[in-house]
Order: C-alpha cells, then structure tokens, then sequence
C-alpha cells in the first residue's frame, strides 16, 4: 500500500472524552492518522495548547510516526476537548470545548508554501467556527489542487453563509443523508436521493459526491457516473471516527488513481473495522482489510 501522494488535514485536534476512557480525535487528526496508515504522507494544520494535554498529543503523534510539522503551539488557549457519550448503537453525540487552541490556526508563510505543494487538502465545517481559523482556511483553499469537503455538522457551529463558501470550493465532498438533507432544502425540494445529490452537485460545481447512509451503505455521485456500494456486516463497538476511516481509504485510493469502486471497497473496510473497535484511531493492518474485503466479497457472491 504505498504511495508517493501526501496530503495536508485541516482543523481541530482534540482529545476525545469517551465514557470509559480519552482517545486523540478530532477529524482531520484521524484523516491524517488513517491516510497515513494506509501508505499516504499526511501532515496535519492545527494547534494545540502549550499544555499537559498538548504535550501528551505530542506524545501519541510521535509514537505513530505523525508529521507534526504543521502544527502550532498556542502558550494562550489550552488544548481542545470534546465530551462524547454514546447511545445503545455505539452513535456518538459531542460536547465540544470552546476557546481552545485550534479556534487560533494561524496563516504562515510555511503553511502557505505546503498548501501549494501538497496533493489535497481535507477540510471540515467545525475548524470554521472562529474567524481566525477561517480566514486560514480560506486562504490555503485558494492555492491547493485538490480539496476535499468532510462538511461534518457540528450544530450549533455552522450557518448556511459559511456551508455555501465551503462547498463552492470543493472538488470532492463526503456528507451523511441529514446533511444532504440540510443542503438540498437550500436550494429546492427534489423527490429522492439521487435527485438531492444531483443538484447539490450541480449547484456548487462539485466534481464528486459520496453520501453515506448507515446501514444503507454507500451512493457516490461522480462525473463519470452512480455508484452505489454496501456496508460490511460487522459488531459495533462504538462508530467515533468510522466516518474519518472511510474517508481516509476513499482518498487513499483516489490520489492512486484507483476507479470508483475500488475506493469505495477499501473506504467501506476502514470505516468498519475502526466501528468494531473503541476509539477514533486504533491500528489497522493490511490483513485485517484483506480479510474483511474478501470476506464481504464471498458474501455476495
């Protein structure tokens, strides 16, 4: 699984309060985390706090072998956290900490020179919620080749203003169905699903979509056409994070010009071993993926 391909992973990096313990998280953070599993260079632009909870961040992205290049130290705001408890089906709900170093993301002219180089660059909603780190995100938006729109919703830390900016700069962006939902409303009433991400995609120019739907699976919308692809049957732990893995797999794939199929088979086995598993981030091995792809393709035979 190795790649020449590197991507940069914008915005919040956090501890993740769980009932029965506390995992690194944060979007971007587990993007990078599973992107770079997978064999793709991954750096990721956020800050943390000049803080015991930063230094043990630290801690964990050295032990994985993370590139912490990009990330900033703020000797002001503490470190960010979120508190996730979860309901009988292991889905996760978030209280996230406000004033926190990742609301601070500062332009750089290093951060500058990397966006230029970088092959993608993966971007949320929530990084947006203050205008400093906004404005660094725009600013890096305009100078990459590729960018990757994980809209993730975080209510109350969106407004359609900043979802409609967000979205005219994507080439690719991944949604849940109550966030396609969200969107389509904006812009008309359409009688099914394909119609919404049809018009979602036309509207903001969008060269693909990927809709995930829980157990209904996968519908990704390209410029080449419908693709539709089924979840693996598999015990949830708890879900944190799978959305993060199935995006990592998908842009692994892509960036390695694999067809459609291809990116959603390996998206699909990410996002569910990471759910058979606590936390955001465990470790994921080549075979594991290999014997739940084959397995699944017995399946369905």
């Amino acid at each position: 699984m190795s790649s020449k391909k590197n991507i940069l992973s914008y915005g919040e990096v956090i501890w993740d309060r769980l009932p029965s313990e506390k995992k690194p998280g944060g979007a971007p953070m587990n993007v990078a985390f599973h992107v770079q599993q997978l064999g793709t260079s991954s750096r990721i632009i956020s800050r943390i706090g000049n803080d015991a909870q930063g230094q043990e961040l630290m801690t964990f992205f050295h032990k994985k072998n993370m590139n912490t290049s990009l990330l900033q130290q703020d000797n002001d705001l503490p470190t960010g956290s979120v508190e996730v408890t979860l309901d009988i089906n292991g889905t996760p709900r978030y209280e996230i900490m406000k004033n926190v170093a990742w609301d601070n993301i500062q332009l750089t002219p290093r951060l500058k020179e990397e966006a230029i180089k970088t092959d993608a660059l993966i971007f949320g909603s929530l990084a947006c919620r203050t205008s400093q780190s906004q404005q660094t995100l725009f600013e890096l938006l305009d100078t990459v080749k590729l960018r990757i729109f994980d809209i993730n919703l975080r209510p109350p830390f969106y407004s359609k203003e900043l979802l409609e900016q967000l979205l005219h700069y994507a080439d690719i962006a991944k949604v849940n169905e109550e966030e396609l939902e969200i969107v389509a409303e904006w812009i008309g009433n359409f009688e099914n699903e394909i119609k919404n991400i049809t018009a979602v995609k036309n509207r903001y120019n969008i060269n693909l979509i990927i809709v995930t739907k829980g157990t209904a699976g996968v519908t990704c919308i390209a410029n080449n056409g419908l693709f539709n692809y089924p979840i693996y049957p598999i015990k949830v732990k708890d879900t944190v994070g799978s959305g993060d893995a199935f995006l990592a797999g998908f842009i692994h794939q892509y960036l390695n010009g694999e067809n459609i199929k291809s990116c959603l088979e390996l998206a699909v086995a990410m996002g569910a071993i990471v759910s058979s598993k606590v936390g955001a981030t465990p470790t994921i091995y080549k075979s594991d993926l290999e014997e739940i792809i084959q397995k699944n393709l017995n399946l369905r035979a």
